[in-house]
């Protein structure tokens, strides 16, 4: 199964160096960043048909982050040039036999002389700037990395958004975070956001039991093992590791990583010492790294072992993963089918995050065909009684590790199978770090809509207690009869049934508070975030869409 990169992006120094030039010359605010407005008039240089920029712009923004940054400059210069050449312009070109590293730049009709322009013209700011302040010209942080800061009061204008991150950044801080803090949506619910939550690069988190590939079966993507890596029949990874990009191979432990700004890694601070003494970091260099982060997880024990041996809350902590996490990886065992209660409790924790699982039968080739028919059918039937879905899960069967097929089993129709469902589950995991951006806008609209739920709860148990007396007698009642006060809530506010939290778990967390000390409902607040949800991210998306729409 082979995950390599294309090589568009990629080319010679010389014209790395002119195509730098080109970037900073329609970088017009010099943020790194190439919005639609710079693009259009830059492309617009290559005298090309507005279909054929238009799906250049859509190849090279292939995340869909309303920008380019200079290595999507580079790609969408290599489509130009293809394009002033003949070529047709279609993603399947990506994939043709086109020499994308030893391609010509395009002819920009016109750049040459505006670039003397500007050379000119900052040689004389370059003058003014040093007969003003020698020296101090340093490189300014992107603005958002400021806006999460416990000092900055200041609201940040639309026009400093320079993309759709930026801006779900921008309406978090002065939108939805008030909302969360006023009614203690981080205490109930999910812990408040940081810069890091929204710049971190996608996850892609594994789960089974022992023994079932889960650590082999990224050492098989990576081609080769990480720091920390444990293979072998008995449970052998016993810790929470985070697999990520790094200058050099090297493991953090788990404090050091929960403390870390650069890293979306504080909310699991909550689960405390016990947890992060077995949470790990493990960094290497690493292509693939660049684009996707991976976690490997213990496998889940059987019995009583996984409650009491267990020092932390398991199932919280794959619960707070999967809410982070773009993709979902459950692996089985053809060996190892029955689902154990503890299991049972892990997959019902990533309830509400279906869109993200996928199941992979690994090890497939360790029966023979009319076996397999059997193991497929008993896994379908036992993934019917956990899931609790009408849908069909997509199951990807294979043997996802180093070693060839084992034909003497499979036989000819069995490795073809194999092959064809590598390739689907390849095509998934490559369509992550695509569907990033989309997938963090999603996930956004998800939480905003939870915490303006979260809100109406609490403001409706505080509206609930008597002014004077009998406020201990009046919380207990509320607190036992809260199926029914999620019921006023619901008719009262026209809400969806299935967007409330678990009772009895919001319950166990209600047991700890002085309902009386919460907020009333302050309408200006949640209509902040439905104006948020209907209007400004919509607005927001139609900014940074594609430029030639």
């Amino acid at each position: 199964m082979e995950f390599d990169p294309i090589p568009i992006g990629s080319c010679s120094k010389e014209h790395q160096m002119i195509y730098k030039e080109w970037f900073n010359y329609a970088d017009s605010d010099s943020d790194g960043r190439i919005t639609g407005s710079d693009a259009t008039k830059f492309f617009a240089m290559s005298n090309l048909p507005r279909e054929d920029l238009k799906q250049v712009w859509a190849i090279a923004d292939s995340k869909r982050q309303g920008y380019l940054g200079f290595t999507e400059f580079i790609i969408a210069m290599q489509l130009v040039s293809l394009a002033q050449s003949g070529h047709s312009i279609t993603p399947d070109l990506l994939t043709s036999d086109v020499d994308f590293t030893n391609g010509k730049p395009p002819s920009m009709e016109g750049l040459d002389v505006l670039l003397v322009k500007k050379k000119h013209k900052q040689k004389e700011v370059d003058a003014n700037a040093i007969s003003n302040n020698a020296g101090s010209s340093q490189l300014q942080p992107s603005p958002s990395s400021n806006w999460f800061s416990s000092k900055s009061t200041k609201k940040v204008p639309l026009s400093s958004v320079t993309s759709i991150i930026d801006g779900l950044k921008r309406l978090y801080i002065q939108k939805l975070k008030p909302l969360e803090v006023t009614y203690r949506f981080n205490d109930f619910v999910s812990p408040l956001l940081t810069n890091s939550d929204f710049d971190a690069k996608p996850m892609v988190m594994l789960l089974g039991q022992y023994s079932t590939g889960k650590t082999t079966f990224i050492k098989h993507l990576l081609k080769s093992s990480y720091p920390g890596a444990h293979i072998g029949p008995e449970p052998t990874t016993d810790r929470f590791v985070v697999v990520m990009s790094g200058s050099d191979e090297r493991s953090v432990p788990g404090n050091t990583v929960a403390v870390q700004a650069d890293m979306p890694f504080s909310g699991l601070t909550t689960f405390g010492t016990a947890f992060l003494s077995k949470f790990v970091c493990s960094q290497m260099p690493h292509p693939l790294l660049e684009h996707i982060t991976f976690v490997d997880t213990p496998g889940v024990l059987s019995g009583e072992k996984q409650r009491t041996q267990r020092a932390y809350d398991f199932t919280g902590v794959t619960s707070w993963f999967a809410a982070k996490c773009d993709l979902i990886l459950l692996l089985f065992d053809p060996h190892k089918l029955d689902i154990s209660d503890e299991f049972n409790r892990v997959i019902s924790s990533l309830r509400g995050h279906d869109d993200k699982i996928r199941v992979v039968l690994n090890k497939a080739d360790q029966v023979d065909t009319q076996q397999l028919m059997r193991v497929y059918g008993a896994l379908m039937w036992s993934l019917g009684k956990v899931l609790k879905t009408p849908e069909v899960m997509r199951v990807y069967i294979g043997s996802f590790n180093d070693k060839p097929v084992n034909d003497a089993a499979t036989g000819p129709l069995g490795k073809e199978l194999f092959e064809k469902e590598q390739d689907d589950l390849l095509s998934d995991l490559k369509d992550v770090p695509k569907a990033a951006c989309d997938r963090r806008i999603n996930e956004f609209v998800k939480r905003a809509r939870a915490a303006k739920i979260h809100a109406y709860i609490i403001s409706h148990l505080k509206k609930e207690m008597p002014a004077m007396i009998g406020k201990a007698k009046a919380q207990q009642k509320l607190i036992d009869n809260l199926a029914a006060e999620f019921g006023k809530v619901q008719r009262e506010f026209h809400l969806p049934p299935g967007d409330f939290p678990n009772v009895e778990f919001f319950r166990e967390r209600l047991s700890g508070y002085n309902i009386d000390k919460f907020e009333k409902l302050k309408p200006k607040m949640t209509q902040a975030v439905d104006d948020m949800l209907a209007y400004d991210i919509p607005n927001l998306l139609k900014n940074f869409r594609n430029p030639y729409d």
